[in-house]
Protein backbone atom coordinates (compact mmCIF):
# COMPACT_ATOMS: atom_id res chain seq x y z
CA UNK A 1 0.00 0.00 0.00
CA UNK A 2 1.54 3.37 -1.26
CA UNK A 3 0.29 6.70 0.28
CA UNK A 4 -0.36 9.57 -1.56
CA UNK A 5 1.75 12.79 -1.31
CA UNK A 6 -0.34 15.42 -0.01
CA UNK A 7 1.30 18.84 -1.40
CA UNK A 8 -0.20 22.13 0.18
CA UNK A 9 -1.44 24.74 -1.65
CA UNK A 10 0.23 28.11 -0.84
CA UNK A 11 -0.63 31.37 -2.29
CA UNK A 12 1.63 34.24 -1.69
CA UNK A 13 3.72 32.03 0.68
CA UNK A 14 0.39 31.59 3.05
CA UNK A 15 -1.90 28.48 3.18
CA UNK A 16 -5.48 28.61 3.34
CA UNK A 17 -6.22 29.73 7.08
CA UNK A 18 -3.05 32.08 7.02
CA UNK A 19 -4.93 34.05 4.42
CA UNK A 20 -8.25 34.08 5.64
CA UNK A 21 -6.70 35.53 8.77
CA UNK A 22 -5.51 38.10 6.74
CA UNK A 23 -8.57 38.75 4.71
CA UNK A 24 -10.33 39.06 8.55
CA UNK A 25 -6.93 41.44 9.23
CA UNK A 26 -7.29 43.89 7.04
CA UNK A 27 -11.12 43.76 5.70
CA UNK A 28 -11.47 45.02 9.49
CA UNK A 29 -8.83 48.30 8.26
CA UNK A 30 -11.26 49.38 5.65
CA UNK A 31 -14.35 51.73 5.62
CA UNK A 32 -17.42 50.57 6.91
CA UNK A 33 -18.73 51.02 2.83
CA UNK A 34 -16.15 49.07 1.65
CA UNK A 35 -16.75 46.54 3.80
CA UNK A 36 -20.28 46.30 3.31
CA UNK A 37 -19.80 46.74 -0.74
CA UNK A 38 -17.61 43.73 -0.24
CA UNK A 39 -20.52 41.11 1.21
CA UNK A 40 -22.99 42.96 -1.26
CA UNK A 41 -20.75 41.89 -4.11
CA UNK A 42 -20.32 38.43 -3.06
CA UNK A 43 -16.54 38.50 -1.86
CA UNK A 44 -16.44 35.68 0.84
CA UNK A 45 -13.54 34.41 3.14
CA UNK A 46 -14.69 31.08 2.13
CA UNK A 47 -13.54 28.39 -0.21
CA UNK A 48 -10.23 28.44 -1.80
CA UNK A 49 -10.80 30.60 -4.48
CA UNK A 50 -13.29 32.83 -3.06
CA UNK A 51 -10.56 33.63 -0.57
CA UNK A 52 -7.29 34.44 -2.93
CA UNK A 53 -10.30 36.44 -5.31
CA UNK A 54 -11.14 38.39 -1.53
CA UNK A 55 -7.59 39.05 -0.92
CA UNK A 56 -6.55 40.85 -4.25
CA UNK A 57 -10.04 42.98 -4.35
CA UNK A 58 -8.54 44.17 -0.50
CA UNK A 59 -5.34 44.75 -2.02
CA UNK A 60 -6.69 46.85 -4.38
CA UNK A 61 -9.22 48.80 -1.99
CA UNK A 62 -6.28 49.78 0.23
CA UNK A 63 -3.92 50.47 -2.47
CA UNK A 64 -6.36 53.07 -3.92
CA UNK A 65 -7.29 54.59 -0.61
CA UNK A 66 -3.59 55.08 0.06
CA UNK A 67 -3.32 57.01 -2.81
CA UNK A 68 -6.25 59.45 -2.16
CA UNK A 69 -5.33 62.75 -1.86
CA UNK A 70 -5.88 65.03 1.21
CA UNK A 71 -8.86 67.27 0.72
CA UNK A 72 -8.42 71.38 0.96
CA UNK A 73 -8.88 71.16 4.27
CA UNK A 74 -6.48 69.24 5.84
CA UNK A 75 -3.86 70.84 3.35
CA UNK A 76 -5.13 74.46 5.05
CA UNK A 77 -5.25 72.40 8.28
CA UNK A 78 -1.14 71.43 7.65
CA UNK A 79 0.07 74.71 6.05
CA UNK A 80 -1.69 76.26 9.54
CA UNK A 81 0.32 74.33 11.61
CA UNK A 82 3.33 74.17 10.02
CA UNK A 83 3.41 78.37 9.46
CA UNK A 84 2.75 78.62 13.27
CA UNK A 85 5.91 77.19 14.04
CA UNK A 86 8.04 79.90 12.84
CA UNK A 87 6.21 82.44 13.84
CA UNK A 88 6.12 84.16 17.70
CA UNK A 89 3.37 84.22 19.80
CA UNK A 90 2.85 87.79 19.36
CA UNK A 91 2.78 87.85 15.57
CA UNK A 92 -0.14 84.85 15.51
CA UNK A 93 -2.08 86.84 18.38
CA UNK A 94 -2.04 89.72 16.01
CA UNK A 95 -3.41 87.58 12.62
CA UNK A 96 -6.54 86.06 14.91
CA UNK A 97 -7.12 90.20 15.94
CA UNK A 98 -7.12 91.16 12.13
CA UNK A 99 -8.80 87.95 11.73
CA UNK A 100 -11.70 88.37 14.04
CA UNK A 101 -12.13 92.36 12.66
CA UNK A 102 -12.82 91.03 9.30
CA UNK A 103 -14.89 88.33 11.04
CA UNK A 104 -16.83 91.25 12.29
CA UNK A 105 -17.15 92.87 9.14
CA UNK A 106 -18.05 90.30 6.98
CA UNK A 107 -21.08 89.53 9.50
CA UNK A 108 -22.07 93.17 9.66
CA UNK A 109 -21.89 93.19 5.62
CA UNK A 110 -24.07 90.61 5.58
CA UNK A 111 -26.58 92.13 8.17
CA UNK A 112 -26.68 94.82 6.26
CA UNK A 113 -27.57 93.01 3.06
CA UNK A 114 -30.36 90.16 4.79
CA UNK A 115 -31.58 91.98 7.59
CA UNK A 116 -33.89 89.77 10.02
CA UNK A 117 -37.28 91.78 9.99
CA UNK A 118 -39.02 89.21 11.25
CA UNK A 119 -39.69 88.81 15.18
CA UNK A 120 -39.88 85.76 16.56
CA UNK A 121 -42.08 85.59 19.86
CA UNK A 122 -42.14 82.56 22.33
CA UNK A 123 -44.77 82.25 25.21
CA UNK A 124 -43.05 80.33 28.46
CA UNK A 125 -46.16 81.09 30.47
CA UNK A 126 -48.30 78.03 29.28
CA UNK A 127 -47.59 74.36 30.30
CA UNK A 128 -46.76 71.62 27.28
CA UNK A 129 -49.50 69.91 25.47
CA UNK A 130 -47.28 66.72 25.75
CA UNK A 131 -47.91 64.97 29.34
CA UNK A 132 -44.97 62.35 30.16
CA UNK A 133 -45.86 58.64 30.23
CA UNK A 134 -45.12 56.96 33.06
CA UNK A 135 -43.61 53.34 32.39
CA UNK A 136 -45.43 50.09 33.61
CA UNK A 137 -43.26 47.95 35.98
CA UNK A 138 -42.77 44.60 35.31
Amino acid sequence: MTKKKITKRLFGGMGYREVQRSNSNRRSQLPKPEQKWLKANGYKNLGWDNVIRLYQKINDLLASSATEEPTLEELFLKADAIGNKYQSSSEIEAFHQSLRAEVENISELVDQQFPDSEVEHVDYSQKSVYKRRKRAKH
